[in-house]
């Protein structure tokens, strides 16, 4: 089963990518956390395809969750998802070789099919680790 693991500490955008994912294809398992330091300590154990993480989020933001991903040497792919339109911050993120996309919310459906799977093998039954 394909896994995915969404951080955000806003419930209702967690809500809104939940359902967009399980319309796009409900085959993937996706464990949405609104606690960035919930979600870092699950990572291990639910060892996911893909992380979609928010960057503006309390108590720890999405680039203290890719620093202690990278001091743990995690190599999950992160899609992150921001209001923000900054370059700085899409300059930043691409010092972090786990990121594939840089995405602004709200992610379009058909945006989120691609990406969903973009990794896909050859079968289509499992995303490909970087």
């Amino acid at each position: 089963m394909k896994r995915i693991v969404l951080v955000d500490d806003m419930e209702i955008f967690n809500f809104i990518m939940v359902t967009s994912i399980k319309n796009v294809d409900p085959a993937f398992a996706v464990h949405d956390f609104t606690d960035p330091v919930m979600a870092f300590t699950a990572l291990e154990e639910l060892d996911p395809h893909v992380i979609f993480l928010d960057l503006n989020m309390p108590e720890m933001d999405g680039w203290a969750f890719l620093d202690r991903m990278q001091q743990k040497n995690l190599k999950h792919k992160v899609y992150i998802l921001t209001s923000s339109t900054s370059e700085l911050d899409r300059q930043r993120s691409s010092a972090y070789t786990n990121v594939a996309r840089f995405l602004v919310k709200p992610v379009e459906e058909d945006l989120l099919e691609e990406i969903l799977h973009e990794n896909e093998d050859a079968s289509g039954n499992s995303f490909q680790h970087i």
